[in-house]
C-alpha cells in the first residue's frame, strides 16, 4: 500500500514539476515568442512520438530493445527524400493538393519499404534472440551498421538538403505570432498517430490477442493463433512507425544524412524512459516534456539545451523509477 501510494506521489509531483517547468520560461521570454516556442516545442514533441512510440510498441508488446530503430527511421526519411525528388514538379507545385499528395505517397512508400525490412530483420535476426536482452542490443546494434551502411551505398556518404513542399514552408500570422504550417501538421499527424495505436490495443481483437501473447505466449498459441506471424506485424508496425518518424523529422529539419538515426534514437529512448517503458501514453507525454523543455532552454540558454532532458530523465527516475505511466498502469 505504501508502495502505492509512493508511486502515486512521485508521478503527481513529477507532473506539477513538469507544469512549473513549462510555466517559469514566461518570466524571461516575451509573450508572442513564448507561444511560438511553445507551438514549435509541440510539434517537435510529436515528432519525437512518432519515433518514440515505434520503440514503445515494440519493447512493451515484444520485450526486444531494438537499437536498429534508428536506422530504420533513416530509411524512411531517405525513401521519401527519393519520392520528392522523383515527383519534384509536385512538390514545387503551388498547390495544396498536389503537396499533401506527394506527401502522402512518400510517407506510404516510406512506412512499406521499411515495414519490408522490419519483417526481415525480425525473421532473419530478432526471432533468435527472443528473452535474451544482451543479444538483443549486440545484434540490433550490428544490424544498424548494415543498414546505414547500405544508405550509405545507395544514396550516398554526404548530407543532403531535404525538399519540403511548398504548402508546407509557408506559415500564417495570427495576431503578429508566426506559425509555421508544417508544424501544426506535425501535431494533427502525433494526434492521429496516438489515437489510432490506443484504438487498434484497447479495442481491436487483434490487440488484446498481441497483449496476451505478451503475457503467456504458450496460451496464446494453444488457443490456435499463430504469435510469431503477430509479433512480426508489431515488429514491422513499429518499423513503419519509425519511417514515419524519419520521413516527417527530416522534413522538419530540412537535411538527411546516414547518421540521423542515431541522434533521434537516443532521444526516442529518454522520452520511453521518462514516459514508462512499454507506455504508449507515457511516450506521447515524455515527448512533450522533451520537445517543449528543449525549445525553451535553447532560447533561454542555449549551450544546456542538449542536457536539459537527460537532467529531467534522472530526475524523474529518482523520483518515480518506473516512468511516468509505466506499461500496465
Amino acid at each position: 500500500m505504501a508502495t502505492t501510494t509512493f508511486e502515486r506521489w512521485g508521478r503527481e509531483l513529477t507532473i506539477a514539476g513538469a507544469i512549473v517547468l513549462f510555466l517559469l520560461p514566461l518570466i524571461g521570454i516575451p509573450g508572442k515568442t513564448y507561444l511560438t516556442l511553445t507551438i514549435a516545442g509541440v510539434a517537435m514533441g510529436m515528432l519525437l512520438f512518432l519515433v518514440a512510440s515505434g520503440v514503445s510498441i515494440i519493447f512493451g508488446l515484444m520485450d526486444v530493445i531494438n537499437f536498429a530503430h534508428g536506422a530504420l527511421f533513416a530509411w524512411g526519411a531517405y525513401v521519401g527524400f527519393s519520392i520528392f525528388q522523383s515527383l519534384m514538379n509536385w512538390v514545387e507545385a503551388d498547390s495544396v493538393l498536389q503537396n499533401f499528395a506527394v506527401f502522402l505517397i512518400a510517407l506510404v512508400a516510406a512506412m512499406m519499404v521499411v515495414a519490408l525490412l522490419g519483417v526481415i530483420l525480425e525473421k532473419v535476426i530478432i526471432r533468435r534472440v527472443y528473452g535474451f536482452h544482451l543479444f538483443q542490443i549486440l545484434i540490433t546494434f550490428g544490424a544498424t551498421v548494415v543498414l546505414v551502411e547500405l544508405i550509405r551505398i545507395l544514396w550516398g556518404p554526404n548530407d543532403e538538403v531535404m525538399i519540403v513542399p511548398l504548402t508546407f514552408s509557408r506559415n500564417w500570422d495570427i495576431l503578429d505570432i508566426i506559425v509555421y504550417r508544417y508544424r501544426v501538421i506535425c501535431i494533427v499527424i502525433g494526434l492521429i498517430v496516438y489515437g489510432v495505436i490506443q484504438f487498434v490495443l484497447k479495442k481491436t481483437k487483434l490487440g488484446t490477442i498481441v497483449r496476451a501473447g505478451v503475457e503467456n505466449r504458450d496460451m496464446v498459441q494453444a488457443m490456435g493463433h499463430n504469435i510469431f506471424l503477430l509479433f512480426t506485424g508489431v515488429f514491422a508496425a513499429g518499423a513503419g512507425l519509425a519511417a514515419l518518424g524519419g520521413l516527417a523529422m527530416s522534413i522538419f529539419s530540412r537535411q538527411v544524412y546516414p547518421d540521423m538515426g542515431s541522434t533521434y534514437l537516443l532521444f526516442a529512448f529518454i522520452v520511453v524512459i521518462i514516459g514508462g517503458l512499454g507506455s504508449v501514453t507515457g511516450s506521447l507525454v515524455g515527448a512533450l516534456i522533451v520537445g517543449l523543455s528543449y525549445n525553451y532552454v535553447a532560447y533561454l540558454v542555449p549551450w544546456a539545451a542538449a542536457g536539459v532532458n537527460v537532467l529531467i530523465m534522472i530526475i524523474i527516475l529518482l523520483i518515480r523509477p518506473t516512468g511516468l505511466f509505466p506499461a500496465g498502469k
